[in-house]
């Protein structure tokens, strides 16, 4: 099935997004780059900022699809699973499109929490700390939450210096803390009278 206008549009201005940032990209850049012209934006997207959150929701959508794809054909136990988000993540970070995540960005470039652009982020990181959270119930630790709330740190340390290459092998490095974490979380938990 052939994709429609404004599912061209959203792909398309994807990539400039991701490329050029959101508030850099104007209309003028946004028109040019996509060979679709204003009036057809503009029927399609009251404002840019309409644009934007389509595109958030796009990007969702494919991400935690292929995300989550990935884990559950892994085949994996709960805890080797949980260790696997690194695996992607370094899958992830080695393509030659990877420029960060676009959701760090927006909630960068649009500060404001009420903003619908940094709602959304903040919505897609909430799903994907879900998802982590329900894995790490699987794996049998003592505080499935504590090491949501790490693993997730991990994550978005590993992502952050992934696009700012402050680190040669951010995944790696942070799949060995997350196991490390792990581990720590699964012993039995002392306690003193």
């Amino acid at each position: 099935m052939r994709p429609s206008k404004r599912d061209e549009l959203v792909r398309k201005a994807l990539e400039i997004f991701d490329r050029l940032g959101y508030q850099a990209a104007g209309m003028d850049t946004l028109v040019a780059e996509t060979g679709i012209s204003k009036t057809t934006m503009f029927k399609h997207f009251r404002t840019k900022d309409d644009l934007i959150l389509a595109v958030l929701r796009y990007r969702d959508e494919t991400f935690r699809n292929w995300f989550f794809k990935q884990l559950d054909e892994s085949g994996l136990p709960p805890g080797e699973k949980l260790l696997h988000v690194f695996d992607l993540l370094e899958d992830w970070f080695g393509e030659p499109s990877f420029k960060g995540c676009m959701f760090i960005k927006a909630s960068a470039e649009f500060q404001e929490k009420a903003h619908p652009a940094h709602v959304q982020s903040a919505e897609h990181k909430r799903l994907l700390r879900q998802a982590i959270l329900e894995l790490a119930g699987q794996t049998g630790v003592s505080d499935p939450e504590l090491l949501t709330r790490q693993v997730m740190l991990l994550i978005e340390g590993a992502i952050v210096s992934a696009q700012m290459g402050t680190d040669r092998d951010p995944s790696a490095v942070a799949k060995k803390a997350a196991r490390q974490l792990l581990e720590c979380g699964m012993r039995p938990q002392s306690t003193v009278n």
